[in-house]
C-alpha cells in the first residue's frame, strides 16, 4: 500500500491547496492528508470543507482527523504549537 499524498498548508491562498488536493486525487491517489500547524489549522479545515462539500460532494469523505502539539524552537524559545492532520479519502 502506497503512502498517502501529503499537502502542507501554509501561507498561500485556500484555493491553491484545494487545487493541489484535486490534482492528487486526479492523478490516482486514494487518500490525501492535509497537514497544518498553528494559524494555518483553520485554513486546512477550510480546504477540507471546500473539497468535501462543494467540489467532490459524493466522492470524498473525511476518513480521520488527528490533533496534537509539537515543540517548536530550542531552549527558552521553545513553545508548543498545535497541529492537525485531516485525511481525505475517496469513497468506494
Amino acid at each position: 500500500m502506497s503512502e498517502p499524498a501529503a499537502i502542507y498548508i501554509g501561507k498561500k491562498s485556500v484555493m491553491n491547496y484545494v487545487l493541489a488536493a484535486l490534482l492528487q486525487f486526479d492523478s490516482g491517489a486514494k487518500e490525501v492528508v492535509l497537514k497544518a500547524r498553528g494559524r494555518a489549522i483553520s485554513k486546512a479545515v477550510d480546504v477540507a470543507e471546500i473539497i468535501k462539500r462543494r467540489l467532490l460532494e459524493d466522492k470524498v469523505e473525511v476518513k480521520d482527523v488527528k490533533i496534537g502539539t509539537e515543540l517548536v524552537g530550542e531552549g527558552e524559545n521553545a513553545r508548543n504549537v498545535s497541529i492537525i492532520e485531516i485525511v481525505l479519502s475517496k469513497k468506494e
